[in-house]
């Protein structure tokens, strides 16, 4: 299947499919079974790209379908709450202008879903990729690009080389994805639950262009366009999975990378040990958190600490996170995990208006399959 586009890119792209072997995660799920998926069904192709696709489970027993939306493949196991809870990112029209987008954002009003879509878009694609904007003024109390810091740091502490595909877990609008690539000359996969993010990071991979609205104050938001062209983006793919159920057989990266992502996921330790399961034998995690818990993402009885200061480690989640790697001494320890490496404060800003922006120092571990 030929799926290039102007930028010679694909949208949906064979080579990962065919090195990856994505699973059925509803008969992993339930099973345990391994069932790789297949690519039917081009049901919208731009030119020479499919935008528009199913993959389906060979497992006669199973044969479970899923879609693939504007070159997006949804992975995920219970695929009907996801669409479900996605509706207005799944369906959302991105040829809308300026102005109209505008109007229809004082008509949804402040913290309506639309609203909220467009905040996170605002304070993630500022981070990701503000360094790049002619526009961005230098006179910013945040600079953005942040989070590059905090992947370079990481990538500091790998020490051992880097031979096979590298998948980058919570990758919101892909950045971290696409320096990725252009670190290692590998396959990288940028993965995410986050619909309209990878929407716009699959927008850089087709036009090589970022477009985004940068919020302003309250509901203003001023749309922002500039170039965003990565040498290596041809090793770049995104998906929709779940960190916490990831869809790969085991031993099939030679490194992950979760940045800031542990305290956003539904279950912690399920993302801890997904990561020890993908990774190839001897290679290494990337784990950065601010421990910032909120119950809207993860139940309080899943956090790694922050709670019950009354225990032992008086709610510190840094001891906790230890004490669940190797050697670490938690009854529940995942003992195919060692520590490398550890960073206490890696400074991480974020944007949130021209007046407001949050500071984090995020802990940063890194961690070698035994």
């Amino acid at each position: 299947m030929s799926d290039r586009n102007d930028w010679g890119v694909t949208l949906i792209k064979p080579l990962h499919f065919e090195k990856l072997r994505p699973v059925c995660p509803r008969c992993k799920q339930a099973a345990g079974r391994h069932s790789p998926l297949e690519i039917r069904s081009a049901l919208k192709q731009g030119r020479d790209s499919v935008i528009e696709a199913v993959l389906v489970c060979p497992n006669s027993q199973c044969l479970s379908e899923y879609p693939v939306v504007d070159g997006i493949p949804i992975i995920v196991a219970d695929l009907r709450s996801y669409v479900s809870q996605n509706i207005i990112p799944v369906l959302r029209r991105h040829d809308l202008t300026d102005t109209m987008e505008s109007l229809l954002g004082d008509c949804f009003g402040p913290g309506s879903a639309f609203d909220s879509q467009r905040q996170h878009l605002s304070t993630y694609c500022f981070d990701h990729y503000g360094d790049l904007d002619p526009e961005e003024s230098k006179d910013s109390p945040v600079s953005p690009g942040s989070v590059l810091g905090v992947l370079k740091q990481g990538l500091s502490a790998i020490k051992d080389q880097v031979r096979g595909p590298v998948i980058d877990i919570g990758c919101s609008v892909g950045r971290t994805t696409f320096e990725l690539a252009e670190a290692f000359d590998e396959i990288v996969l940028g993965v995410d639950l986050n619909f309209d993010m990878l929407k716009t990071a699959t927008s850089i991979l087709d036009k090589g262009r970022l477009i985004y609205p940068r919020r302003r104050v309250g509901i203003v938001f001023d749309r922002r366009e500039f170039p965003a062209v990565f040498e290596r983006a041809k090793n770049v793919d995104f998906w929709v999975c779940d960190a916490s159920a990831l869809p790969f057989a085991s031993a099939s990266f030679s490194l992950a990378v979760s940045l800031n992502v542990l305290d956003c996921v539904g279950s912690p330790y399920d993302h801890l040990k997904e990561l020890a399961r993908i990774l190839k034998h001897e290679a290494s995690a990337l784990i950065s958190t601010p421990y910032d818990w909120t119950a809207n993402a993860t139940p309080v009885e899943s956090w790694l600490g922050g709670h019950s200061q009354r225990s032992e480690n008086r709610g510190s989640s840094e001891i906790m996170l230890r004490s669940l790697l190797a050697g670490g001494g938690h009854p529940n320890a995942i003992e195919e995990l060692e520590i490398v490496s550890e960073a206490e404060k890696i400074p991480w800003s974020m944007r949130l208006h021209d007046r407001s922006f949050m500071k984090y120092p995020v802990h940063m571990i890194t961690v070698r399959k035994r």
